[in-house]
């Protein structure tokens, strides 16, 4: 059994391959990086199985699941993450991929999840899909729209892009920007930007 871990956690990575090697009797190559995976089977042709992180570098999210399915030969591809919802994980299932594991699973679920998508089958936790969503409780303050010019913010759109998608003068975009600045306790738009996106705000 040949399996590709690309995750650039090197501790995550190398803890789930040494254990797949042990328990599962897998050869294990690891990828620090999406574009070092997608050279990695370009290189030495499609493996049993292909584990992804959702969020590493140049992944671009389902972009990159697309892009190793193709390149995986129908073999199963596979996604990991430590932050993506069911509402993720549901997307990739959709799109082709063999299985979701989240990294807070035990490394002896994670071993059977791993043998029963080498066969074939798809995988994801029934508690992980049935669990209700919190939401994140650094949004609990900001109203609608404000998290909509947020949402527009961390795409990096200016004033002027968010005020034609939400129908609303630029002007009123700009306060939007300043109250939920103080808010979040951000200096500036490029902060509130980052905090957003390091606090998985939207």
């Amino acid at each position: 059994m040949r399996i590709l871990i690309a995750d650039d956690h090197d501790l995550v990575r190398e803890m789930m391959a040494a254990y797949l090697e042990r328990d599962c009797g897998a050869k294990v190559v690891q990828s620090p990086s999406f574009d070092d995976a997608m050279a990695e089977i370009a290189r030495s042709g499609a493996f049993d199985l292909v584990l992804l992180d959702y969020r590493m570098p140049g992944m671009r999210g389902l972009e990159g699941l697309h892009a190793a399915l193709e390149a995986s030969q129908g073999k199963p591809v596979a996604l990991i993450s430590g932050t993506a919802d069911k509402t993720i994980a549901e997307e990739a299932l959709a799109a082709g991929a063999a299985g979701f594991l989240p990294k807070t699973m035990s490394a002896r679920s994670m071993s059977n999840a791993v043998r029963f998508m080498t066969m074939g089958e798809t995988y994801v936790p029934i508690d992980f899909m049935t669990a209700k969503e919190t939401e994140n409780p650094a949004l609990a303050h900001l109203t609608p729209r404000e998290r909509q010019v947020l949402e527009g913010i961390k795409k990096g759109q200016s004033n002027k892009e968010i005020a034609l998608d939400h129908d609303i003068q630029e002007v009123t975009v700009k306060l939007h920007v300043k109250t939920l600045c103080r808010k979040m306790g951000a200096k500036n738009r490029t902060q509130a930007a980052m905090m957003a996106r390091d606090q998985e705000m939207v």
